[in-house]
């Protein structure tokens, strides 16, 4: 379906050609047109497939075609569950909106609290934030959602891991009237917990569903080789970055120490490389991200801080210095790369440490995953073998089924008749019937 045969505004028609989109993707396209009706969108498809434009355009295109609720409440609020998504969202919006006579916040934590109440008194008709923040501003009075039109949730899951349920529970509440329109987004909706929140949040939802986020991404060649220790691992990085083609790479850790170090080693190499960690403060880590998606630097070493929904469009190769112990990670790592259609690479260092998080990776994944040694820099590992279950008692080395029964257990016993007379200790005893003075004395003489 072509951009230009959407029902929208003409200037968001224009706004989106202006960004080189002629073309709506399958999830925009089963989205946008009932999300334009007014109706609440469940929706999850892969990463890298335009999500951010499915919610983007029927939100704007509302605010401009519909009076607002309320003069002084924001209209929509759209919710992310990093910072870095957060601004990535903003800025796409605050694009879009230009020209549009609508206005943008964006309220994230990090950021100098009273500057962003300065900006909600000037009631912005879109918000863009963390839940935690918006939450903090709702509870000290900074905002009210009365006449909230639109809410919305980008990567709800993500939002759900982070333990962030209590705060979207109360964002709902506050914004709960029938009038408003819910749009929640996600890479997965098989989460129980997110299913449970799903239908608290929504009415009457229009369910989309694009593809597996476990199925094979056709854009992205997936590689692992074994390794035997950090200094292996630090070997085969350096070797497979200066080989491989690609414009930008981003490579994932599992600590904030190795950022650092394996920034260092790769500058060593003349890679112009930066390294980006969740403890740095809020501009630094806007000032790094802006950097590196304007080219300045080559290689982005980071943690888990990086690896969803930023849409960095000259990434060409990810690698996993570490694997992520959780597998949907691993998916929302590799999707930095092979978005809109490009092509992209990924390759994973499999060591002792990793192998438990690569076999969970293997069974949660619908397709093959193989680890493999590297033919340059061959390791040693070559996986570990499954753990055999030790007997549960020694009866077991002597021929005996050790959890079949006992001999003493087989042995059926017999059940006591309480009411014969036996004598069986607290049991009532059945008594003797009474004798007269005759039968004593003939019961003497028998004796």
């Amino acid at each position: 379906m072509l951009v230009t045969d959407l029902p929208v505004h003409h200037k968001i028609i224009t706004k989106l050609e202006n960004k080189n989109i002629t073309e709506l993707t399958e999830i925009q396209e089963r989205t946008i047109l009932p999300a334009l009706q007014g109706k609440d969108i469940i929706a999850s498809s892969k990463t890298g497939s335009g999500k951010t434009f499915a919610f983007l355009v029927p939100a704007i295109n509302r605010l401009m075609s519909q009076k607002a609720l309320s003069r002084q409440d924001p209209r929509a609020l759209i919710l992310a569950p990093t910072r870095e998504l957060a601004k990535q969202v903003f800025i796409e919006a605050k694009t879009l909106c230009t020209g549009l006579n609508l206005s943008c916040s964006l309220v994230v934590g990090g950021e100098n609290y009273n500057d962003q109440v300065k900006a909600l008194r000037r009631n912005p008709h879109i918000i863009v934030g963390t839940a935690g923040r918006i939450a903090d501003h709702l509870g000290d009075k900074s905002v009210f959602l009365n006449g909230l039109e639109l809410l919305i949730f980008d990567e709800a899951d993500r939002m759900l891991d982070l333990g962030f349920a209590p705060q979207l529970s109360m964002i709902n509440e506050f914004a709960n009237h029938r009038k408003r329109q819910t749009m929640l987004f996600s890479a997965t909706l098989d989460s129980v917990e997110l299913n449970h929140m799903t239908g608290k949040l929504t009415k009457s939802a229009v369910r989309v569903s694009v593809g597996s986020a476990t199925a094979e991404h056709g854009d992205i060649n997936q590689q692992c080789y074994f390794a035997d220790n950090v200094a292996h691992k630090d070997t085969l990085l350096c070797h497979e970055i200066k080989q491989r083609s690609y414009n930008q790479a981003i490579v994932f850790t599992a600590t904030r120490e190795d950022t650092d170090r394996l920034t260092a080693l790769l500058n060593e190499d003349n890679l112009e490389a930066i390294a980006l960690r969740g403890d740095l403060p809020q501009n630094k880590r806007a000032a790094i991200m802006s950097e590196f998606a304007r080219g300045q630097y080559s290689v982005l070493v980071t943690t888990d801080v990086a690896s969803r929904g930023l849409d960095l469009s000259k990434v060409g190769l990810v690698i996993n210095f570490d694997l992520p112990k959780n597998a949907d990670e691993y998916i929302h790592r590799i999707g930095r790369t092979g978005r809109a259609g490009q092509k992209g690479e990924a390759f994973s260092l499999i060591g002792p440490r990793d192998w438990k998080s690569f076999t969970a990776l293997k069974e949660h994944l619908q397709y093959a995953l193989a680890c493999e040694a590297h033919s340059a820099h061959p390791a040693q590992f070559k996986g570990l073998k499954p753990a055999k279950l030790k007997p549960k008692d020694n009866k077991a080395k002597n021929g005996e089924k050790h959890n079949g029964p006992s001999n003493q257990a087989a042995k059926k016993v017999k059940r006591v008749d309480t009411m014969t007379g036996q004598d069986i200790g607290m049991a009532p005893i059945k008594r003797k019937p009474r004798m007269t003075h005759t039968d004593d004395d003939e019961s003497q003489s028998e004796e």
